[in-house]
């Protein structure tokens, strides 16, 4: 009879227990952010306020309820159809809600209660909203990218100033160049291939992935170029697309980053036991 494993120390046991309202919190949070994502990715690209007019139907401008406001749940309710003029509410906005608190619980689960752990969300929340606006018009805008250097910068100061850890903020400060450079590179050697919107949001993904480490920013960067090829092929193989087909860059860019703040590490490790170490 195999020997039973061990049991649990009570000191995983508690740190469990610690982690599990706060992941349900990180839930409850990313279904309220995802909500909000769905009025910014609707309204940012045509200039829009986020906070005037109130939520409304697109189709009737009748303005939503609270009730009716319930992330994904007032969804089910209303069975994907306006409370008054009964149009079909696109299955976009619940799938923006649940991927948000999904990504928001996955998040936790990988910083834990850590300071870096604002950054983070804050860099899932962008990344949602920047993929689905260059799918939708093609544009990354600078209202949303700029200011993610601003807020980037100030959400790491506080893990580099609790550390501290100045080592790491100076890492993502020179990734973040770097990226910048190299994607301005591309951009000028293959005009049309790459917007500036991907040279500015490299910038911002290069200060993310700098925090922590050049793994994850080699990862991170080979993994946007490798994904984008990979759906760019599929997309000709399939006869959807030719060479001159304008394919957004951006969601590519942002899943290899978020790919590289989740498996960084153990992709970095592969490669170099596969190719790097000698037999």
């Amino acid at each position: 009879m195999a020997p039973l494993p061990p049991a649990p120390s009570r000191s995983a046991k508690t740190r469990e227990d610690a982690m599990t309202p706060l992941l349900v919190l990180a839930g409850v949070l990313g279904l309220a952010v995802g909500s909000f994502l769905n009025v910014v990715v609707h309204r940012v690209p045509r200039g829009e306020s986020l906070l005037r007019p109130a939520s409304h139907c697109p189709a009737c401008d009748r303005p939503v309820r609270p009730w009716e406001n319930v992330p994904v749940l007032s969804w089910l309710a209303l069975r994907g159809r306006c409370a008054g003029c009964k149009v079909r509410i696109s299955v976009r906005y619940p799938l923006v809600e649940a991927a948000t608190a999904a990504l928001f619980v996955a998040i936790t689960l990988r910083f834990g209660v850590s300071p870096e752990l604002p950054a983070y969300l804050y860099l899932g929340a962008v990344s949602l909203a920047l993929a689905l606006i260059d799918l939708d018009v093609r544009r990354l805008p600078n209202a949303i990218v700029l200011p993610s250097y601003v807020v980037g910068a100030a959400l790491l100061a506080l893990p580099a100033v609790l550390g501290p850890d100045w080592h790491a903020a100076g890492r993502a400060l020179l990734a973040m160049a770097v990226l910048f450079a190299l994607f301005l590179g591309i951009a000028s050697l293959y005009r049309g291939g790459m917007g500036l919107g991907d040279v500015k949001l490299a910038g911002v993904l290069g200060l993310y992935l700098g925090w922590l480490g050049w793994s994850s920013v080699v990862v991170g960067a080979f993994s946007g170029f490798l994904l984008g090829g990979i759906v760019g092929a599929a997309l000709m193989a399939a006869r959807r697309a030719s060479r001159k087909t304008p394919i957004p860059f951006g969601p590519f860019m942002l899943a290899g980053a978020l790919l590289a703040v989740f498996l960084a590490d153990p992709i970095a490790s592969w490669y170099t036991t596969t190719f790097l170490t000698p037999a």
